[in-house]
């Protein structure tokens, strides 16, 4: 019997629940339905050529993600060498999810399924995603964006420990509603390196692995006092996570406006390597939009992990006054602990 989630502003229907997504007993029709270990059809051809193959190579020097249309069309087709593999058709409204009988699980592939997988039936809906966190101070979203390594999970999982509500991790999927732009609610959890826990619990094995298979962890935003704010909610700031320098006493913030802030928010988009090119131009007319709408700001961040809440409260002050400046409907801030 399938199930109903929500995420990222969707409905879902999938052939059985998905890990982290609550179950929803609602009437609404399904805008995607997700069918676990199937595939469209058992004679389809595979892709050729593939329009992507991901540089980084596992040890046996294969791409990690080989993707592009498969032979009959109608289908996009990922292809992952852990022996992963989803269809998704052309209109973004149905995918398909298979993997290997032994040594796999559904929780392996819903880490594909609910990032790049899920990112691209975005797109092909029309939504610019950023490679970011979101969460919300006062009746505002921020954006948490930067460069893999950055620390966009561990910074949102800092402010989840301080009392503030995550509204996604990983992907931050935009809607431009004209005088601004939304957040909408993503999935229900942080997924951290164990350095990073270790850092925010004391302990590497404080929270539970993603799947048997990973190292990665999982902070769940709905339990233990976490939040997760279902959203929607008002972008009213970006901040650019930048390196970490050794040299700082105390996190250092910026502005960044104009080109500057247009490039580096463009190179901090989600599955930008799949896009063809009226996506790209989709894409730069909403980012152009964007950074005249909303403050963006660079982030000097302390080396130290150990200082990691006096970051979030630097960046909750400063999105603060930002916001306070550029909205005149902002209303105080509400929720977190700081």
């Amino acid at each position: 019997m399938p199930v109903k989630h929500f995420a990222y502003g969707l409905c879902l229907s999938s052939s059985s629940p998905l890990p982290g997504l609550a179950i929803e007993s609602v009437e609404n029709e399904p805008d995607v339905c997700v069918r676990l270990k199937e595939w469209p059809d058992a004679s389809l051809p595979v892709i050729s050529p593939y329009s992507y193959s991901s540089p980084n190579r596992e040890a046996l020097s294969q791409p990690i993600l080989r993707f592009g249309m498969l032979e009959k069309g109608g289908y996009f087709g990922f292809f992952y060498c852990d022996g992963a593999r989803f269809a998704v058709n052309t209109r973004g409204n149905e995918i398909w999810a298979d993997w290997p009988d032994e040594n796999y699980t559904l929780e392996d592939a819903a880490t594909y399924l609910m990032g790049p997988v899920f990112g691209f039936v975005l797109r092909l809906r029309g939504v610019t995603c950023l490679h970011a966190s979101a969460v919300s101070v006062g009746t505002y979203a921020i954006a948490l964006v930067g460069a893999p390594g950055a620390g966009k999970s561990t910074t949102a999982a800092g402010f989840a420990c301080l009392g503030y509500p995550v509204l996604s991790e990983d992907v931050v999927a935009l809607s431009n509603e004209g005088d601004h732009f939304l957040v909408q609610a993503g999935y229900p959890r942080v997924n951290l390196w164990p350095d990073s826990v270790s850092a925010l619990f004391r302990s590497r094995e404080a929270l539970p692995r993603i799947s048997p298979t990973w190292n990665k962890r999982f902070l769940a935003l709905a339990e233990k006092g976490y939040c997760f704010d279902s959203g929607p909610k008002p972008l009213g700031a970006i901040f650019i996570l930048d390196e970490r320098e050794d040299h700082l006493t105390a996190p250092k913030i910026d502005e960044v406006r104009g080109t500057e802030a247009l490039v580096r928010l463009a190179g901090n988009t989600y599955v930008n390597y799949l896009l063809d090119r009226s996506m790209h131009r989709h894409q730069f007319d909403l980012l152009g939009d964007l950074v005249r709408a909303v403050p963006v700001r660079c982030v000097h961040p302390l080396a130290d992990l150990s200082q990691l809440s006096s970051l979030c409260a630097a960046i909750a002050h400063d999105a603060m006054a930002v916001m306070s400046c550029t909205s005149t409907t902002f209303v105080g801030e509400g929720s977190g602990n700081v």
